[in-house]
């Protein structure tokens, strides 16, 4: 794309939004630089080292890796000269209460077979759930990820064009897939959460609780969300699961080195206090070390609430944008145990989810009662599985994760953190189809991060990994805009703002917004 007009932009955090957005934006022929708060890029996706040990602090999971290799592109480069990206037979494996043992293969005859052991009904559902949810996909993916989202009205326009797209029905083929994309769209538009959507295919509860957990990857319930979120495990199952061979912060470093390639002037260790708003426009930053930058727009790769509301002085103008945001609903947060143990665990996969016998209760906990889950649903993810390189031989590196309630008033995570972390151990040790019970006596290290620490190191609004949550009805659309509407010159880039979070979703809200600068300044 040429541009008429070439800016000198400053982007607030190097994580993966503010990366992706740098290299479009250098791409375009602008000036770009980004001031980065934390050592090092990255933002949530980041990395530890520790007694020999590597763990990824963050997502431990990539999919649509044509989100990946479309950005690397656009600088002219090849993904695979920057990463070993790496497919996973198993996208995951699932521990049940009852000792059931699901394996999520990758391939769709091999995972329809394993469902056929808990359901033959079940085994068929999945085809038809697929085939639907391809095409629920394909209907909301444009107004919902790919572009700046509209009102309602014009998402409805868009499903209506979706719905008519083509030649006129003459055949019964035609007629047939007309049929289908309307059947996605009212789907798409329907009340139904993601677990009654869920539960109208499937019969056997390890196989309803399997996708109703889809929710958690934008940190909301599945007893609230809608069930056009059944895009999610329809975008996984599609392309199944991937690990950049030596860790997922290898992606991080990637995109440095392509943003440093194109001209992109990086700055770690470097805190912005405030953007300065000149005239109704952001015009720059203000750092906490005194230094005035100015530029000609700026791009807020920081959570949108906590921009708002540290970065935008109340004289500006924005309180009441800032009330509005606060009354949005945080995703949920997560409570990370790091463990470096001197013994393996051949029983795990590279990912594997070890469920409660309780589901809506956990998300009770989360969402009504806000404490932490009382019997926790725990993810397990162990990379030496298909990256030796991360532990010393014979070791293993276990990335833990429970989700948590986003922070209140009354939580209090460094008096409870120790004894919820003995919980989660405690959880572990008890399933019966794998031997846990000595992980402490095997531990060489250890590392902790709650949602305190996701809110200290990274302003994630009340500590939540995903922004804002997407139980509400009319989530879609009151996610945080890329272009600011109160102010010229500003854009959101991140998992708080449009399109959500994850990985891919964050790369494409860069996109987004080099292509609403493109339209404002062409």
């Amino acid at each position: 794309m040429i541009m008429s007009v070439y800016k000198k932009i400053l982007i607030v955090g190097a994580g993966i939004g503010g990366l992706s957005a740098a290299i479009h934006l250098a791409s375009q022929g602008h000036q770009v630089s980004i001031l980065e708060r934390q050592p090092r890029v990255g933002g949530k996706l980041n990395h530890l080292a520790l007694d020999g040990f590597s763990f990824d602090t963050g997502p431990s999971l990539i999919t649509m890796p044509y989100v990946l290799r479309e950005l690397f592109a656009t600088a002219g480069r090849r993904l695979e000269d920057y990463l070993d990206l790496q497919p996973l037979d198993e996208t995951c494996r699932y521990f049940y209460r009852d000792g059931a043992i699901l394996h999520a293969w990758r391939d769709h005859e091999k995972l329809a077979r394993e469902f056929a052991r808990f359901n033959g009904h079940d085994s068929e559902s999945f085809w038809r759930f697929l085939k639907q949810a391809r095409t629920i996909f394909e209907a909301s993916a444009d107004p919902f990820l790919y572009n700046s989202p509209g009102g309602p009205l014009e998402v409805l326009q868009t499903f209506i064009r979706f719905v008519l797209e083509g030649h006129p029905t003459t055949t019964d083929a035609e007629q047939s897939g007309l049929a289908e994309r309307l059947k996605a769209v009212l789907t798409a538009l329907a009340p139904t959460t993601l677990d009654q959507h869920v539960r109208s295919f499937f019969e056997d509860e390890h196989i309803r609780q399997l996708f109703a957990r889809y929710a958690t990857y934008n940190g909301s319930s599945p007893y609230q969300v809608a069930s056009v979120y059944s895009i999610i495990p329809y975008v996984e199952l599609a392309d199944g699961g991937w690990y950049p061979r030596g860790g997922i912060y290898e992606l991080a470093r990637a995109l440095e080195k392509v943003a440093r390639e194109l001209g992109v002037q990086i700055e770690t260790d470097c805190e912005v206090r405030r953007i300065l708003v000149e005239h109704g426009q952001a015009r720059g930053v203000v750092l906490a070390d005194g230094r005035v930058l100015r530029s000609d727009l700026v791009v807020a790769n920081s959570d949108v609430v906590t921009t708002y509301r540290e970065l935008l002085s109340p004289s500006s103008g924005q309180a009441r944008q800032t009330r509005k945001l606060e009354q949005l609903e945080p995703s949920s947060s997560g409570f990370v145990l790091l463990l470096g143990t001197k013994r393996q665990y051949p029983e795990l996969a590279h990912h594997n989810i070890f469920f409660s016998d309780d589901y809506q209760a956990e998300f009770q906990d989360l969402f009504e009662r806000k404490v932490p889950q009382r019997k926790p649903t725990v993810y397990v993810c162990a990379t030496t599985r298909t990256d030796p390189s991360q532990a010393p031989a014979g070791h293993e590196n276990l990335f833990v994760l429970v989700n948590a309630p986003y922070l209140t008033e009354t939580s209090n995570w460094q008096q409870e953190a120790p004894q919820y972390r003995d919980l989660v151990l405690d959880v572990l040790a008890s399933y019966p189809q794998i031997d846990l019970h000595d992980i402490r006596e095997q531990l060489v290290c250890e590392h902790i991060l709650t949602p305190e620490d996701f809110q200290r190191k990274y302003g994630a609004n009340a500590g939540s990994i995903y922004g804002l949550s997407s139980n509400a009805r009319m989530a879609p659309f009151t996610r945080p805009a890329n272009r600011a509407s109160d102010l010229q010159g500003l854009y959101f880039v991140g998992g708080s703002t449009h399109p959500g979070g994850g990985v891919p979703l964050v790369m494409l809200s860069g996109k987004i917004v080099a292509g609403l600068i493109a339209e404002d300044y062409t």
